[in-house]
């Protein structure tokens, strides 16, 4: 048995270190550490309530429209605000947009990548693959040219980004004229061209109404699903961790995606007071799992089991994982449900939940502007509780976003965060059990002669870690 120490990670955000054993060419087990601590939620503290707003989005750049709406959900639940349809609505195609942006880049620039390594000189697609390599591929250009005409419905909804102050608890500030209406529908429409000609082969309508992940044939997703059947990537990184999604994207009083878990082959609501965060094997204070709303986050280098910054958010002591695959899952969409029940969650099935995912969040998006009422209210006014508690669920990119926010004497008393990346690369908790990445690199291939095995690095990529927004 071996050790090695796989980190820094390049092209992922902020900073990542995963200590491998290997008993010949196989993984018997890894350490998932997270080395850098910012201690964004102790500087919430003592601060007026709307402060939050400013303060949140600036624990990620790349995920700061995220945060700032889980933040303003968080003031809207304490002041017992609902914002009017046209806020949602505004909110919703704001967030969107993040999370389209977000999942273009992952395909592109992050995950694709590594099919263009010298490693894979021998397989027959590899010449093909090169157009996506770091720097000089032609996809990555294109890719990037659709995200930048993507993110000008940024400059008409939100101001700017990242850290947009435009998404408050009782909607948004910027009102929406008809000529601003037809920009965004021009925007969308290029995307969807970009969608349809280049990731699918097919029309989006086309690409939601497939059955089974092979029928995509044409286009870059094709491309990966060729590649991905021949490395082995639906076998390898597979977990059978509890899928949790904490619903989002309102409009009236229905939600886009559902709120939920996913155990036992069959879907049951989120019991959000089973939640907690286990610090057994964090840089944390203390030793007992803490409960969001009465959680510290007190830095404590001695200690002897620790060896991540990353608290271990468990479920009723259950291990959870957040992401595309676990909406689609919680939704009910039979095609990703089966293929979870048959495989777990693999890297082919993550992958593929993300970029299909796009197409469906552009239709709806579509919707969304549609609906926008030019005449009708964006925001309404939010007077906020001197004291109380509340807590929000918001979908990210990457998965489940939660804020738990105290107030007391119009002053926060305590603001607790769980990031997708704080469930998906969580240390051990107490009972020893793995945090879902760890789980998911255990028998991970090494081909001989490899330092840095190609498969964690596909394993780590299809999670997507967010490091800034993990221990915030």
């Amino acid at each position: 048995m071996t050790k090695r120490l796989i980190g820094p990670f390049s092209r992922v955000e902020g900073h990542l270190e995963i200590e491998l054993e290997r008993t010949g060419n196989i993984v018997t087990r890894a350490q998932v550490n997270s080395p850098m601590f910012r201690g964004m939620e102790t500087v919430m503290l003592n601060r007026a309530p709307m402060d939050a707003l400013t303060i949140a989005p600036r624990i990620c750049g790349i995920c700061s429209v995220s945060q700032s709406v889980a933040a303003a959900k968080a003031l809207a639940e304490l002041a017992g605000v609902h914002p009017p349809l046209n806020g949602q609505l505004i909110t919703n195609l704001i967030l969107g947009c993040e999370v389209l942006s977000n999942h273009l880049t992952h395909f592109y620039l992050f995950f694709m990548p590594d099919f263009a390594r010298d490693i894979y000189q021998s397989h027959n697609w590899h010449q093909d693959a090169l157009r996506f390599k770091s720097e000089t591929g032609p996809a990555q250009a294109q890719a990037l040219e659709a995200r930048t005409r993507l993110l000008h419905i940024m400059g008409i909804l939100a101001g700017k980004w990242p850290h947009t102050l435009t998404i408050r608890p009782g909607g948004t500030t910027q009102n929406i004229k008809t000529v601003e209406k037809l920009k965004l529908s021009s925007i969308l429409t290029q995307f969807r061209r970009f969608l349809e000609t280049h990731v699918y082969g097919a029309s989006l309508e086309e690409t939601l109404a497939i059955s089974a992940f092979e029928d995509i044939t044409s286009g870059d997703l094709g491309f990966f699903l060729k590649t991905a059947q021949d490395l082995g990537l639906n076998e390898i990184g597979r977990t059978r961790s509890v899928l949790l999604s904490g619903g989002g994207y309102p409009v009236i009083d229905k939600t886009f995606f559902q709120q939920g878990i996913y155990h036992n082959d069959a879907v049951f609501p989120l019991p959000q007071d089973d939640i907690y965060e286990d610090i057994s094997h964090s840089f944390m204070a203390g030793d007992v799992a803490q409960f969001p709303f009465n959680g510290k986050t007190d830095p404590y280098l001695d200690k002897e089991a620790a060896y991540s910054w990353c608290k271990a958010p468990r479920l009723k002591g259950m291990r959870c994982e957040v992401g595309a695959l676990a909406r689609h899952v919680i939704n009910g969409h039979d095609m990703f449900k089966a293929s979870f029940d048959k495989q777990g969650s693999t890297v082919k099935n993550r992958i593929f939940a993300r970029v299909w995912e796009m197409a469906k969040l552009v239709v709806e998006m579509e919707k969304w502007v549609d609906m926008i009422d030019p005449d009708g209210d964006f925001y309404e006014e939010t007077p906020l509780p001197a004291s109380g508690q509340a807590l929000c669920f918001v979908e990210a990119a990457r998965g489940t976003l939660g804020h738990w926010i105290t107030v007391a004497d119009n002053r926060i008393q305590n603001y607790q965060i769980i990031a997708p990346t704080t469930w998906n690369f969580s240390p051990r908790d107490e009972a020893g059990q793995e945090g879902p990445l760890e789980n998911a690199l255990m028998n991970a291939p090494i081909y001989d002669g490899e330092e840095d095995p190609v498969s964690v690095q596909h394993i780590v990529r299809s999670f997507d870690p967010c490091m800034a927004c993990t221990v915030h």
